[in-house]
């Protein structure tokens, strides 16, 4: 039987079954990780629930397609304000319900660190309903200081905690705000801190209210386990404590001390980690308030997590509590250790960034291309090699797993392949196999993987390692990774990604998706499953158009949970910028709005960030072009086409139009 007449294998699944809108849900999970707020409609989109009511949604395809109107083309970051606004009532419910099943007699206020999303909006939308909430921010820097101050104004009576390494004028402004009336803490991180604190307090004559940071034993889990513990970079020691408690009855500011500050660590997936440090903590406050520290709120810091791939698990990507078990368990271990000591309850604060923003954010980029790896060999090629007079043994070794690939043992055939292809690749480089055999080999070997794939599915491959990810058909898309998911690069955080469209058809490939950049790295090759990361995503097939190309119909996908960390963390590789981020509202009647639209940078303003200056490039290509045109080696036209380009290049985006 010649190739051509031999018959892939075949999917698991009937074909004549049709493929509906639940199995999509139910294949990408969305259940699991979209905690509520995502669902597909009756045609095959995604739609956004900004509180969770299926009945006031929002069409992502809608949306893009309402930008594309408005020469708002992808990528873009579409931002859910509603949503943050679900998730702040979310967090004050669930610790508001475990203060009354508790008898917990102090307050809860949630703390907004705006380095998860110093963006001007998102700011400004945790701000307005912050306060109404009794919730506040967080800041870092001296940048961030100044943005949130001006963020407060008029609003005295919302907390702003300061962290991180601080110097004499950052201090100075924190005691000034003070004095103004703010409510301001400073959270001391390192000894000499306090001795600055003294030196300005004094100064301007006022007793400021101030944090200290305990540098405690627990440490937290996962990529950020080390930022806590006996090796964490910031926090005193409890020897360096009980120092800074004298230090400050020495210079007259005990009365100050309101705060006990801790940090441990980021995305905390083990909700044992969390009960281990908040009693450590509480041991710490109820000793230092026995030694006279007028201590009345407790900061337990960042670490609440979400799950990015709906496992519910103590993994990297997930987290084995909820919401409402955070709560109770912060506010239950708190309270034991109080009670039992005697001592007030304390004000709760927490410093929950990830967890109001993450959701709120989705990158919506277009798949360009794809590079397919064929179900079956190309007939001819093979069939000719095969038709030589001396046929190299690995060719043969390849035909024969192909053969086999049917009925025979998965595992073995893969290997028989992978010797044969090795060997093969051997040979050519020592000249002992032409290139027709070579390129004959290679189409066996990609055809058997591809076929052991659509055999057994991806679920049942682990016993050949990497074989997914190796015959992943590559989708080529328009956007930067170091820009827009930059965790994805560096620490290999999972996003959930989806089609936002087509989900009433069956996702026959399996793919990993390829950035725009000049980088290998560009590109993500871990997606979020129930049994852990798998290697590719099942996707659609890009539709061709009337010339056999693919990529006449958009395909979009979208990549969720990116609202915390991912645009203040990007870069600028291959000068790819900022893309277009738009805010989207519902309205009353629940039509979708768009309330704010902040474009992507333009090619100018990324030379300017590294220092090339526009005109100058302008000026210096016009008289190249010029002198080009003169020396005959441009026609005219073409010399006004090229400078045309230039000048509407300059103020156009960086990314694929």
């Amino acid at each position: 039987m010649s190739i051509s007449q031999r018959e892939a294998p075949p999917d698991e699944r009937d074909p004549l079954v049709p493929w509906t809108t639940e199995e999509s849900a139910r294949l990408y999970r969305l259940e699991d990780w979209g905690s509520g707020y995502l669902g597909v409609s009756e045609r095959g989109t995604i739609e956004v629930y900004p509180s969770k009511d299926p009945s006031r949604k929002i069409d992502l395809l809608e949306v893009v397609e309402g930008l594309n109107a408005r020469d708002l083309s992808p990528p873009v970051i579409i931002r859910f304000p509603d949503i943050i606004g679900y998730r702040m009532r979310d967090l004050r419910d669930s610790f508001d319900q475990a203060i009354r099943e508790t008898g917990y007699e102090g307050r809860y206020s949630c703390l907004y660190p705006i380095k998860v999303n110093q963006q001007r909006h998102v700011c400004e939308a945790v701000r307005d309903l912050g306060h109404e909430l009794g919730f506040g921010l967080e800041v870092g820097s001296k940048p961030e200081l100044l943005a949130v101050l001006a963020l407060t104004a008029g609003r005295n009576d919302m907390p702003v905690v300061c962290n991180g390494f601080k110097d004499d004028e950052f201090i100075e402004t924190v005691i000034l705000a003070s004095k103004m009336g703010r409510n301001i803490i400073p959270v001391v991180e390192q000894f000499h801190e306090l001795e600055l604190l003294a030196k300005q307090a004094k100064a301007h004559q006022i007793t400021p209210p101030i944090g200290v940071r305990a540098r405690l034993a627990a440490s937290g889990t996962g990529r950020w386990a080390g930022s806590a513990g006996f090796r964490g970079k910031f926090g005193l020691s409890v020897s360096e404590l009980l120092r800074a408690v004298e230090y400050l009855r020495d210079q007259h500011l005990l009365d100050g001390l309101r705060m006990l500050h801790c940090h441990i660590g980021s995305q905390l997936s083990d909700i044992r980690t969390v009960k281990y440090a908040v009693s450590e903590l509480s041991h710490l406050y109820v000793e230092m308030f026995r030694l006279g520290a007028p201590l009345e709120m407790m900061d337990i810091g960042g670490g609440l997590g979400i799950d990015y791939d709906g496992t519910q698990s103590a993994t990297e990507s997930s987290t084995n509590y909820t919401l409402d078990q955070y709560a109770s368990d912060v506010i239950h271990r708190i309270r034991s250790v109080c009670d039992d000591a005697g001592v007030p309850h304390p004000h709760l604060l927490t410093e929950s960034g990830r967890a109001l923003v993450a959701h709120s954010g989705v990158l919506i980029c277009e798949a360009l291309s794809s590079r397919v790896v064929p179900d079956r060999p190309d007939a001819e090629l093979v069939e000719g090699a095969l038709g030589q007079e001396d046929v190299p043994q690995p060719l043969l070794d390849l035909m024969d797993a192909y053969e086999r690939l049917a009925d025979g043992d998965p595992t073995e055939v893969f290997n028989d392949a992978v010797h044969a292809r090795d060997e093969a690749l051997s040979l050519f480089n020592l000249g002992y196999m032409d290139v027709a055999c070579r390129a004959a080999s290679e189409e066996l070997f990609w055809a058997i993987g591809s076929g052991l794939l659509r055999r057994l599915g991806e679920d049942s491959l682990d016993e050949i390692d990497g074989l997914p990810g190796l015959l992943g058909d590559l989708y080529f898309c328009n956007f930067s990774l170091f820009q827009s998911l930059p965790d994805s690069w560096a620490i290999d955080q999972i996003f959930p990604i989806v089609p936002i469209h087509r989900l009433d058809e069956e996702p026959t490939q399996r793919g990993i998706l390829a950035d725009i950049t000049c980088d290998s790295d560009g590109r993500i090759d871990r997606f979020a499953d129930e049994l852990g990361p798998r290697g590719t995503l099942q996707l659609h097939p890009l539709l061709p158009d009337e010339n056999g190309k693919a990529g006449k119909e958009p395909y979009y996908l979208g990549i969720f949970l990116i609202g915390a960390y991912q645009e203040t963390l990007g870069d600028l590789h291959n000068l790819l910028g900022d893309t277009h981020a738009v805010h989207v509202r519902l309205t009353e009647d629940g039509r979708w709005r768009i309330d704010e639209v902040v474009e992507g940078d333009t090619v100018r303003e990324v030379l300017e960030y590294v220092q090339f200056v526009p005109d100058e490039i302008r000026r210096t290509m016009r008289m190249d072009i010029e002198d080009s045109v003169d020396a005959g080696k441009l026609t005219l036209p073409e010399g006004v086409s090229l400078k045309r380009f230039l000048d509407l290049g300059m103020g156009g985006y960086t990314y694929l139009e």
